[in-house]
């Protein structure tokens, strides 16, 4: 068990300073990079006390007072520590950024209990000190099974909570390249819906919805190919489940490919390559952002994979 101590600052018994509730305190006043839910189970466990007196998460303090909390070790994760190999693009003793191989499950999920990118960290990252309480890597962002390229894990609380807040505060750039079944029409713009759950299948989204939350998918188009197809640069200002493969198929041009959110291409041509290809065309292929610890600036860019860049010659040989 480590013991904190945090000291709210200010003389004691300050007339008239504001009063702070402890929950609050400890998100916004300390370095500790603990949610407000890991916050409120320490302090319902009775690890935080005040003058030696157990809080609860509404009571307040005052400049002057000190708060100790208690942090218990990190328990040994249930998930298997397995040596698949992995493609490193960076890595310190904070963070990790992975270059991922298409149909490489990113955590364990019912159907996918192991062989996943999480069962690869374990093994590969020896300098883990735990995220929520647990020994494991901090997946801050996903990319789907059948999608390759970049993505970045944490390697601790502080810098899980860092990197989280910046995507949810879209200070991290995120894009992607990808064919898409015929193409936009205008050559660059924005789509911006709501975004929730198909209303007839539960496995799928969609954004025909009439409540939900907000998607915004910022597009570029890189290439033409007749009107057979064309190759996308997308930019994600949020990160819903599936939105490019939903933002692209809902507006009429799903990305070759995509087992889920497109039909068979008319054109033979196009359906031979989505039947060899076997995923969706879609690579994450840049991330940058602000190192969660240090500050610096960090830029990541993976070329397209073997399987989609033969599409693209293809695309390009017939055109």
């Amino acid at each position: 068990m480590v013991s904190h101590h945090i000291y709210a600052g200010g003389p004691e018994g300050s007339s008239g300073a504001p009063r702070i509730r402890v929950d609050h305190f400890l998100v916004e006043h300390t370095k500790l990079g603990l949610s407000r839910s890991q916050i409120k189970r320490l302090i319902d466990e009775g690890l935080v006390t005040l003058a030696g007196k157990v809080v609860k998460t509404s009571t307040k303090m005052s400049p002057g007072d000190e708060l100790t909390v208690r942090q218990p070790p990190p328990v040994e994760t249930v998930t298997l520590a397995q040596d698949i190999p992995l493609t490193v693009l960076f890595e310190d003793s904070h963070l990790i950024v992975i270059d991922k191989v298409a149909g490489m499950v990113v955590h364990p999920a019912p159907g996918h209990p192991d062989k996943t990118l999480v069962n690869a960290l374990l093994a590969h990252c020896k300098d883990l000190s735990g995220i929520g309480g647990e020994l494991r890597p901090g997946i801050v962002h996903r990319i789907d099974k059948g999608t390759s390229g970049i993505l970045v894990a944490s390697k601790h609380d502080a810098a899980h909570q860092v990197l989280a807040d910046g995507f949810r505060n879209k200070t991290h750039k995120r894009q992607y390249l990808a064919i898409a079944v015929s193409g936009p029409k205008a050559s660059g713009g924005v789509i911006d819906t709501l975004y929730g759950r198909h209303k007839s299948n539960r496995k799928k989204f969609s954004s025909k919805v009439k409540t939900g939350k907000r998607a915004v998918t910022r597009y570029e188009v890189l290439e033409r190919f007749g009107t057979r197809a064309s190759l996308l640069r997308l930019q994600l200002d949020t990160g819903r489940t599936h939105q490019i493969r939903v933002h692209c198929a809902d507006s009429g041009y799903a990305i070759l490919g995509d087992p889920t959110y497109s039909r068979a291409p008319r054109l033979l041509e196009l359906k031979a390559m989505a039947e060899e290809l076997g995923r969706q065309a879609l690579h994450a292929a840049h991330l940058s952002f602000k190192h969660p610890i240090t500050g610096e600036e960090l830029s990541f860019d993976s070329p397209l994979p073997e399987d989609i860049q033969t599409v693209l010659d293809a695309l390009r040989a017939g055109s």
